[in-house]
């Protein structure tokens, strides 16, 4: 799959600003972000884009930061060179090592994820991911059914599985995202991972004790309801994607409505996780 690359060059009074923007590039299909001095890159499948579109979301950030952009085609031969020139290890409290294929194993990390990825969403590299990586560590999923909704590279469907869910389903509505989350989990000599190509229509008809849904706010708003529906009683719903202002609250009340009560949330920036329970 071909991707579309835009350069955005930014000048801003606050960095919320320009989370702002990439949240709302986010909303339009734009899956993949590197953030650079000055500015950040913003990735998109060659498909999806639409010029009308993304003018149209981009109107009002006129008036709120100065700012240009280039787009670039880049094919997906170059893809594996673009991201190896690009992502480095991360750690997530020193128990988790994210780390690519062709990175060396570090046996001090009582975690280890190895993630090849491509063009899928989701290295650990993100606050939201980060966070959700965070949370798994916190609560226990042993012997648990979970399931990773936009699971991206499936690194949380992963991570639960380690830590030793009795089953996760990951979901995501991207072919690229559902063959990565395939080739990670057998990187990761783990077996015990169906992976979905879809949207909500193909949650499984059970309950699940733990969701996770690392996705954006307006997606989230949409599939709320079928979580709520999917999760046992006493379940874990794990959300992320959005910001502490004003989505929190927001995504929250929209929980609410369905019988899922907030609990407590991780915040990094301005980006948020928050859990709710049935």
């Amino acid at each position: 799959m071909d991707y579309y690359e835009l350069h955005f060059k930014t000048e801003t009074t606050a960095d919320y600003q320009q989370d702002l923007l990439i949240n709302a590039l986010g909303e339009i299909g734009f899956d993949t972000f590197e953030e650079l001095d000055g500015g950040f890159k913003a990735y998109i499948p060659s498909g999806a884009f639409d010029q009308e579109k993304l003018d149209a979301q981009l109107v009002d950030f006129h008036e709120m930061l100065s700012f240009s952009y280039t787009v670039n085609l880049v094919p997906q031969k170059n893809w594996n060179e673009l991201w190896e020139s690009n992502f480095e290890p991360i750690a997530i409290k020193d128990q988790i090592l994210v780390r690519a294929t062709f990175h060396q194993s570090q046996p001090d990390f009582p975690y280890e994820i190895v993630i090849d990825p491509k063009m899928a969403f989701g290295t650990g590299h993100h606050q939201t991911t980060s966070m959700m990586l965070e949370l798994l560590l916190e609560n226990n999923v042993d012997g648990k059914r979970v399931l990773d909704m936009g699971c991206g590279t499936g690194i949380l469907a992963i991570m639960a599985s380690k830590l030793g869910a009795k089953s996760v389903t990951a979901i995501d509505y991207d072919p690229v995202c559902y063959e990565s989350t395939i080739e990670n989990a057998r990187l990761n000599h783990v077996e015990n991972i169906a992976a979905l190509c879809g949207s909500k229509e193909m949650i499984p008809d059970e309950r699940f004790d733990v969701i996770l849904a690392n996705i954006n706010r307006n997606i989230l708003l949409d599939q709320i309801e079928r979580y709520a529906v999917a999760l046992k009683p006493g379940g874990s719903l794990y959300l992320s994607g959005f910001y502490e202002m004003p989505d929190l609250a927001i995504v929250t009340d929209e929980a609410l409505k369905y019988g899922l009560k907030y609990v407590s949330h991780h915040k990094s920036g301005d980006w948020v996780a928050a859990v709710v329970v049935s």
